[in-house]
Formats: structure tokens, sequence, C-alpha cells
């Protein structure tokens, strides 16, 4: 295991956000690099926006996109705990009406049944990637079908997913899904549990970890406190006006989401962040078993239908070639769409987070893979 420097840390990491905020690449952000006894680095950069120049601070709520989804994996293992559920348990097996799934095909524009799966659908699949699972939130051809009742609820969701059909086999390929398939999974909690699943991840994940400012519906005070969201236009910064009432994009907070949706803070995320890199513990709390974190980090989908230097684990990707840049074989995390990134690297006995929010970029985009590489360049 290397040594991290951390006086050449910090300078890594103040050098770069002084440049991307110089040239308008970011507004603000929050960075912090833990183990699993100390925080080694924590620091706030920028302004709220171009229209506020309140600094960056502790109390700044970040718009977590994707990174919603390996809270939601945690959310399905803590079931596996209690024996509740198996990953490869069929999803018909909690809900039923995901049996005989059709095969969908997107035909001259339009979507059309072509047969049914021949594989059954399993939790697996939802946690990996592999399941196809159509998606009414970011995919167009799948959203103009989705009734507006139906997102009232997340049961009337996932009802909709189960009659919407799948673009593949589950398992004969991979195909990031926005929301869809945690969403599903989501209401597999609920299902399971008998409660709202935001009210479980609440009293099974945020409260154990002490997150109190990570929620799917922010109070009055919460949505005070979230960053604008940034842009670059002309090579200026200026502020996107996101839809009131929704934390993803157009989606009403009142519509839970199992892939999106959430909203944190750097204090929040990096104890989350914690937990895994304690292998399922913080705080004298036990959230996980140490297997379940295993299971979570471990490589889950073939190197057939993922010949990269990344794969699935179960909602997060997995470092599992020594080819990879900066990060470790083992390391494991995810990043949203609006710039949320964050890993734990289990060989190094580190865990990063870093947060922005802003829609310039592509998501994380390299500013993500600048923190990772201006961290591990700190290591002797």
């Amino acid at each position: 295991m290397k040594k991290l420097n951390i006086k050449t840390l910090s300078e890594n990491l103040s050098k770069r956000a002084e440049y991307d905020i110089s040239q308008n690449n970011i507004s603000g952000i929050s960075l912090s690099v833990i183990s699993p006894d100390e925080t080694l680095y924590k620091a706030h950069f920028g302004t709220l926006s171009a229209n506020d120049n309140t600094p960056v601070n502790d109390s700044v709520l970040f718009r977590m996109a994707s990174m919603t989804k390996p809270v939601t994996a945690v959310a399905i293992m803590t079931l596996y705990d209690k024996g509740l559920i198996g990953i490869d348990d069929p999803v018909e097996k909690y809900l039923p009406h995901f049996k005989d799934l059709d095969i969908i095909k997107l035909i001259n524009g339009n979507v059309e049944k072509v047969g049914k799966a021949k594989t059954t659908l399993t939790v697996k699949h939802l946690l990996t990637h592999t399941s196809g699972i159509a998606d009414a939130v970011c995919d167009p051809h799948i959203a103009k079908d989705f009734p507006e009742e139906a997102g009232k609820t997340l049961k009337g969701t996932v009802d909709f997913y189960s009659t919407a059909g799948v673009w593949f086999d589950p398992e004969s390929k991979q195909d990031y899904s926005p929301s869809g398939a945690f969403d599903i999974l989501a209401r597999i909690v609920e299902v399971i549990s008998d409660m709202d699943y935001s009210e479980f991840v609440k009293k099974y994940i945020t409260e154990p970890c002490g997150m109190s400012d990570t929620v799917f519906i922010p109070n009055e005070d919460q949505w005070r406190r979230i960053i604008p969201m940034h842009a670059k236009e002309n090579e200026k910064s200026c502020v996107v006006e996101m839809e009131a009432g929704c934390a993803f994009e157009s989606v009403p907070v009142s519509h839970i989401l199992g892939g999106a949706g959430l909203i944190s803070s750097l204090n929040d995320y990096t104890a989350f962040a914690k937990m895994l890199l304690n292998k399922g513990e913080i705080n004298g709390n036990r959230v996980l078993s140490e297997k379940a974190v295993k299971m979570i980090s471990t490589p889950q989908v073939s190197e057939k239908i993922m010949p990269c230097s990344e794969r699935w684990g179960l909602g997060v990707r997995v470092i599992t070639r020594e080819d990879y840049p900066f990060l470790p074989v083992g390391a494991f995390g995810w990043s949203g769409a609006y710039g949320t990134h964050f890993w734990v690297d289990p060989v190094n006995s580190i865990a990063a987070v870093f947060l922005k929010n802003s829609k310039h970029d592509g998501g994380a985009g390299i500013t993500a893979k600048n923190f990772e590489k201006d961290v591990y360049n700190a290591f002797n």
C-alpha cells in the first residue's frame, strides 16, 4: 500500500480547482478524501453560481442523480443480509407482473414488440445493467407512452415498466439503465419491507450513517441550500434554471426514483463512502455485512459482455484491469449526470468524493477524471 502525501494532495486539488473556476468550467465544488479512521482532505472551492458569490460550504446540497444507484444497491443488500432476498431471485417472485416480458425494438421510429424474453429477469440483472429494461425517464421513445398518472407513485411507474418490455434478453448484453431498473429495485424494497422506499432508505441507511441531509423530498430549508445548476455558454458561467419541485430533470420529487433523485451534502455522502470503505460499518452501526459489501464491489458481469477495464458490480462500477488509469484494480464507485463522483479504494484504504452540479461537460466528465488523477498523483 502506497502512502498519500497530504501536502501534495492539497496542492494538486487546489491548483486544479482554481484553474477550473478561472476557466468557468465549474462554479463551486466540494471534495473529500478519507481513510477508515480520519478525514485526510476536505475542501470547498468557488461560489454557488455566477449570480451568487456566496462561498460553497458544508451546508450546500447537491443533486446526486445516478449516485442514488449505489444507495439503492445498499438498500437491496440490507434485505439480503436479513435473508429476505437473493440477488439471483426472479423479479416475478416479488412483482408477479414481470413474468413473460416482451422483447421490444425500435422500428421506423416506433417501439414495437417482437417476441418474448427467453431469460427470466432477476434482481442481479437489475443491479448490473443487464436487464434491458426500458426507461421512461430518459428514453423519449418510451416516455411518450408513459401515462402521467403512472408517475405519481413508484408502484405506478414500475407497473408501467412491466408492460413496456425489455430491449434485449436479460444478461445477453449490458446497457446502462438511467433509472428504470433501479426504480424496480426500489419497488421490490417496498414490497418486501412494506415501507415507503424513502422511509426505508432513511431508517436503514441514512440515519445509521448520520446522513441527515440526504433525502428524496427536500424540506423548505434543504431546497434553499441546493446549489444552482451551472453551465458554460460563450466561455462564461451561467445558471440553468431547473424545474420547480424537481431534484432530477423534470421529474417531481413526489415521483420517487431508485436510480436518481437524491440530494446530499459532502459530509453525508462521505459518510456513505466511509461505510463502504469500513466494510459496512460506521459510527458503531452495522449497515451492511462484510459479505454484502464484498458482493457489491465484486464484478458481477462477465468479461465477454464487458471486455474492458471496468465492469459492473452491484450498483457500482468496479475497476478490473491495471490498464485503467489512476484507480487500482478493486476500486469501486459511481458518478452522476450533474458531475458528482465517488470511489472506494480498498487497496490503498481510502475513499474520495467529488461534488459539483453542472450541465456543460457531460455528466461527471473530465473534471471527475482529473480528480482521480490528482488524488493518485499524490501517492508516494
